[in-house]
């Protein structure tokens, strides 16, 4: 793929998400740290709206908070391989072909990124992309489906309530019920599909629950409520490969304020971050063992990072939930996981992109034909 030349990476940020910011974060963070003398960044930014900005400065222009600012779209190429920029104001036929672009970085938290949408336009078009496939970001996005598959696949897992809009507004009382019986209170209202802690509350009655739906409607159609893990430590582990993932050291999130919210993931320094985690071996081991069997659970690909539960005593060990696309802020755990084992920054985006290729060589050799 180099011929002598350095790797073009699309790296792919924003979008229509409630952790749109985080995406910018976390994006700015990449692409300062691939290695300029093996890469040429293409940044490609997403609005809100979902308006594509592929030329200038899209990074500058989502912080202030632009709107498309050329009608365009980026689509796969009809005729062949590879992405085409459409000018949606002059019809479909209006297309020019993007550069080559060697391999895509998609740097989206949440949905419309996160949750195998653009990784379907990405294998439509026939380009590397790094992260977990179709199925595989859209199991880690539904955190109600993700849960049933790790159960399934005999992972421990906290119980949990879910349902869609239309469910919750035909039988609000049934579905309190249901929810006080199974999980009673403390417990966590979240939309189905976002990340981030946006749109989560503890509710701790049932006045505080019905507010909590009610904001979690907001941003998803589905509403998963989880029981509390009562006392727990909060741990996270990095998981990177393909067929044959691997684990980095664990490390524990200490917040200084009840649960690990929004503002205590950005915006509090104050929160503690401990890599690696004092834990036993014993309780380490187990743990890295689980995150790695979670990663093929959902068939993931990458790189995720899996989110855990410990009790005090460290007898259970519970999977909270993965994250297929985590945080890559300068304060993010997954790379602080990984420098930690000894894979520093820049060289853990060197392997990403390696794997993302790996992969994509990979599935090229499939037949197409009968």
């Amino acid at each position: 793929m180099n011929e002598g030349r350095r790797i073009r990476v699309g790296v792919v940020f924003g979008g229509r998400s409630g952790e749109h910011e985080v995406s910018l974060r976390s994006a700015e963070s990449v692409m300062a740290a691939l290695d300029a003398e093996k890469y040429e960044v293409v940044p490609i930014g997403l609005t809100r709206q979902g308006g594509w900005l592929s030329s200038g400065d899209p990074m500058r222009a989502l912080k202030a908070g632009a709107e498309a600012l050329d009608e365009t779209a980026i689509v796969t190429n009809p005729r062949g391989g590879g992405l085409v920029t459409v000018s949606v104001s002059r019809g479909l036929e209006a297309r020019t072909a993007l550069e080559p672009i060697d391999v895509v970085f998609p740097v989206l938290h949440g949905p419309y990124g996160e949750d195998g949408t653009i990784q379907g336009l990405l294998e439509m078009a026939n380009v590397p992309y790094v992260g977990a496939g179709v199925l595989g970001s859209a199991l880690g996005m539904d955190k109600a489906m993700m849960k049933t598959v790790l159960r399934a696949a005999g992972l421990p897992v906290l119980d949990w309530v879910a349902f869609i809009e239309p469910q919750w507004h035909g039988a609000v009382e049934q579905t309190i019920v249901e929810i006080e019986a199974r999980l009673g209170y403390p417990c966590f209202v979240k939309p189905a599909n976002l990340g981030s802690s946006v749109g989560i509350t503890r509710a701790t009655d049932e006045s505080t629950l019905r507010q909590a739906v009610g904001l979690a409607l907001t941003y998803d159609r589905k509403v998963i409520v989880e029981r509390a893990a009562i006392d727990a430590r909060e741990v996270e582990c990095s998981v990177l490969g393909n067929d044959a993932p691997i684990a980095s050291v664990i490390g524990e999130v200490i917040p200084d304020r009840e649960w690990y919210d929004y503002e205590a993931k950005y915006a509090n320094s104050s929160t503690q971050l401990l890599i690696p985690a004092p834990l036993s071996a014993e309780a380490s081991d187990r743990t890295r063992a689980l995150a790695v069997t979670a990663f093929r659970a959902i068939e993931c690909a990458g790189m995720a990072r899996v989110d855990f539960f410990i009790s005090r005593d460290e007898s259970i060990v519970l999977v909270n939930e993965l994250n297929t696309i985590p945080g890559f802020t300068s304060i993010s755990m997954y790379p602080k996981l990984w420098e930690a084992s000894g894979l520093p920054y820049g060289r853990l985006l060197d392997r990403l992109i390696e794997l993302a290729i790996e992969r994509h060589d990979g599935r090229s050799r499939l037949r197409t034909d009968r």
